[in-house]
């Protein structure tokens, strides 16, 4: 049961938040009088990992503060740890990422080479992630299937986003993972179609010239009225915020998902892909 858990990046913001769940934990199970080696014998993990986890070098799971807590008899106070220590998962870029999401009202998505992240299976991240080099170790891989897993909750929010999705049929096409993942991933796509808040449309391999060859395009507006986007073709791929740059964004968002099949052709689309196989 000795699982990896996140390496924690010493340069991180987070680090210091880390550290001090660390060195809680280490006080609460000196005060319990347990050393080491029987305290990871009683929660089930190796000392290696008891010892990282407390000097702040290694972000605890969930499920080892949970028995953590049972152990010492702490009454939920080392459970209360795990939404910081969840966050803390996830690398700098994605929590940064995450907390835009969060605070969307609008999001507007088009992606050209993979089905976007939010959209993904847990078994489509963890191939697409598999196929990347350098290859990730262990520990990268697992922290970026939590992290992508986790941004998952704003199709729980309420109220909810309006999300605004065009995928570039070919991105439906390959077959990520296999033919079985690939096909619970387009029933994924139909699921997440049937929400009131949320339009998934495809851009057939057909279509002509359009304003999306350039790369992704992102953008998320909020209810202040302020937004955010960046694209793959525009602005060297850095995020924006000025509402000229913006402009240029919607304009071509707006150009694309006008050249796209409508939601319920998509689906009709999709539907077809799954009959096929």
């Amino acid at each position: 049961m000795d699982e990896p858990g996140w390496d924690v990046d010493p340069e991180d913001e987070i680090a210091s938040a880390v550290e001090i769940v660390g060195d809680q934990l280490k006080f609460l199970r000196e005060a319990a009088g347990l050393r080491t080696p029987e305290f990871a014998e009683a929660v089930g993990y190796g000392e290696d990992l008891v010892r990282k986890i407390e000097r702040g070098a290694r972000i605890p799971r969930p499920e080892y503060l949970d028995k953590v807590d049972e152990v010492l008899d702490a009454g939920g106070q080392v459970r209360a740890m795990k939404p910081r220590m969840a966050r803390a998962r996830y690398p700098r870029k994605v929590r940064e990422l995450a907390d835009m999401e969060a605070r969307a009202v609008e999001m507007c998505l088009y992606s050209n080479h993979n089905i976007h992240g939010l959209l993904q299976t847990e078994g489509h991240m963890r191939a697409l992630y598999s196929g990347w080099l350098p290859a990730y170790s262990t520990v990268e891989l697992e922290r970026g299937v939590a992290a992508r897993l986790g941004r998952r909750a704003i199709f729980e929010r309420d109220p909810a986003p309006a999300m605004s999705f065009v995928q570039e049929e070919a991105t439906l096409v390959r077959r990520v993972g296999g033919t079985m993942e690939w096909r619970q991933q387009l029933e994924r796509l139909l699921e997440l179609g049937q929400s009131s808040n949320v339009a998934i449309q495809v851009l057939p391999t057909r279509t002509e010239e359009h304003p999306g060859t350039g790369g992704l395009i992102e953008v998320l507006k909020f209810a202040d009225g302020s937004a955010v986007g960046r694209s793959d073709g525009a602005f060297h791929g850095r995020p924006v915020s000025d509402p000229k740059q913006l402009r240029i964004l919607d304009l071509r968002y707006g150009m694309i998902r006008a050249q796209a099949l409508p939601p319920r052709e998509s689906a009709a689309l999709i539907e077809r892909m799954l009959g096929e196989t």
